[in-house]
């Protein structure tokens, strides 16, 4: 995790879920975080109508230049990348496990920021089929945020986290770890595992 805000809320998360494979929804306590509340969401596990964001950061709807509660979280990725976003976030769901996204997105005309993307399972009542906790924030703070949004952002890397990831920094330029997969390459998760593909 390169940035500040990913790190603290996943710290977060992680000591609120204890020995549990995800806390739940009301465990969460927006003063806990409100230093990373402008990068903050929570989506809503419901793939027909492409993950519906319910609570979104300020800081991330001025990365889109509009207001993005309700909105599905599929539309804010590029049409290419929407089903392997789809899939990752089924898998979020499905096996309780909490995913880092590397994105770029830019205005047309400008040039593309890095933007990291946490996902983090939330219970319901014991189901994980109902919420996910994430932030997405900008690497910086580009001159054009709040003047220009961005129209979508395009899916670079993936990473499925353990317990001990909260303590790491990713360093730019460094290869993908176990886990990570770097575009060009497409890669669809089956259980455990992810199967590449290359030429797609």
């Amino acid at each position: 995790m390169k940035l500040a805000a990913s790190r603290e809320l996943f710290a977060y998360w992680n000591a609120l879920r204890g020995q549990r494979s995800a806390p739940e929804r009301d465990d969460v306590d927006p003063s806990a975080i409100r230093g990373v509340l402008a990068d903050t969401l929570i989506l809503e596990f419901d793939p027909a109508r492409g993950f519906p964001l319910r609570v979104v950061g300020t800081r991330t709807n001025a990365l889109f230049l509009r207001e993005l509660r309700g909105e599905p979280f599929l539309d804010l990725w590029r049409e290419a990348d929407r089903p392997e976003i789809s899939a990752i976030v089924t898998a979020l769901a499905d096996e309780a496990q909490p995913f880092l996204i590397g994105a770029a997105a830019a205005p047309i005309g400008f040039p593309q920021v890095d933007v990291e993307v946490l996902l983090l399972p939330l219970r319901r009542r014991g189901d994980t089929h109902a919420r996910a906790l994430g932030c997405c924030a900008p690497r910086g703070v580009p001159r054009w945020l709040g003047l220009v949004g961005v129209g979508s952002m395009t899916l670079l890397t993936l990473r499925a986290l353990g317990p001990t990831d909260r303590e790491e920094d990713t360093v730019a330029g460094e290869p993908p770890r176990e886990g990570e997969f770097a575009r060009p390459q497409r890669s669809a998760r089956r259980g455990h595992l992810y199967l590449l593909h290359p030429g797609r």
